[in-house]
C-alpha cells in the first residue's frame, strides 16, 4: 500500500472475490486515513458510468482468486477513470507490459510476483494545448499563391536565369567542331583514320573516297572489313556523306 496516500481516492476492480477477502482490503486502505474507496466488478465497470478522471489509485485483481482479465478495453478504460498522474496497481499471470504501455500508461514496473505498477501522463486523453510560435507563425494560408509567398519572402530572391548566361554561352558552334571521331568519341582521329577526320584535323583536304565493288552505299552489311565508309550510316549514291548532327548518337 506504499502508493496510496491520505485523501486519496481509490477504486478496486475485482471478481468472484470472497466478501471477507474484499472486506479487509477496505478496512486496510481506510486505516491509511481519508481515503474513499469504490468497489467495482470488472465485468460491470463499464456500465457504471462513473466520472472520468475520479480517482487516485485503482487497484485490479487484486484480490484471490485473480480472475480479472486485463483487456485492451478495460485497460483502456481505467486510464480513462484515473487522475492525470494517478497509478494502477495490478496482479497478472501474464506479462501484460506491451498492453499497459500501447494503452497510455507510463512507467511501467513488475516484479517478480506479477505485480504491475503503472502511471498515467500527466495530462487528460484528448487534451489539446496551442503551441507558441511567435507573433507571426511562418505559415501558408490555403487561400495564398505562390507569388504572393515569393513576394513576401524577405530573405529569399527570385535570380533570372538570363543573367546566369554570358555572351560566349549564347554563341553557336562551328558544325565542324563538333565533329567527331566514331571510335575515339573525341575531336582526335584514331590511329587508322579513314573517314577523313585526321586530315580535318591536320588542315588538309581529302578526296571522296571511291568505291571498288559499288556497295558501300547501301550499308555496313554490303561493305568489306576495309571498306573507308564502315560505321557510317547508309547513303544515296554520289550523296557526299555528312555527320548527321541531329542524331541521338
Amino acid at each position: 500500500m506504499n502508493n496510496i496516500k491520505s485523501g486519496d481516492s481509490v477504486l478496486i476492480v475485482w471478481s468472484n472475490s470472497e466478501p471477507n477477502e474484499i472486506s479487509n482490503l477496505v478496512n486496510q486502505i481506510q486505516s491509511i486515513g481519508n481515503t474513499s474507496v469504490v468497489l467495482e466488478n470488472s465485468s460491470m465497470i463499464a456500465e457504471a458510468s462513473r466520472p472520468l478522471s475520479s480517482f487516485d489509485v485503482i487497484l485490479s485483481n487484486w484480490i484471490q482468486p485473480h480472475s480479472v482479465s486485463h483487456s485492451d478495453s478495460l485497460l483502456a478504460l481505467l486510464i480513462k477513470l484515473l487522475k492525470p498522474c494517478g497509478k494502477i496497481i495490478l496482479k497478472d499471470t501474464k506479462d501484460i507490459t506491451l498492453s499497459l504501455k500501447l494503452n497510455g500508461f507510463i512507467n511501467v514496473t513488475q516484479d517478480s510476483d506479477n505485480l504491475y505498477v503503472a502511471e498515467k501522463p500527466n495530462f487528460e486523453v484528448g487534451s489539446k494545448a496551442s503551441l507558441k510560435l511567435g507573433n507571426k507563425p511562418d505559415v501558408w494560408k490555403l487561400d495564398d499563391t505562390v507569388e504572393e509567398v515569393w513576394a513576401d519572402a524577405k530573405d529569399d530572391e527570385i535570380i533570372d536565369s538570363d543573367m546566369l548566361l554570358d555572351e560566349e554561352d549564347l554563341k553557336k558552334p562551328d558544325q565542324q567542331s563538333l565533329r567527331v571521331c566514331a571510335t575515339t568519341g573525341k575531336r582526335k582521329a584514331c590511329a587508322d583514320c579513314s573517314c577523313g577526320l585526321a586530315e580535318e584535323l591536320r588542315g588538309e583536304t581529302k578526296e571522296t573516297p571511291k568505291s571498288s565493288c559499288g556497295s558501300c552505299y547501301l550499308g555496313d552489311a554490303f561493305r568489306c572489313a576495309t571498306c573507308p565508309y564502315l560505321g557510317m550510316p547508309a547513303f544515296k549514291p554520289g550523296e557526299k556523306v555528312l555527320l548527321d548532327l541531329k542524331s541521338d548518337i
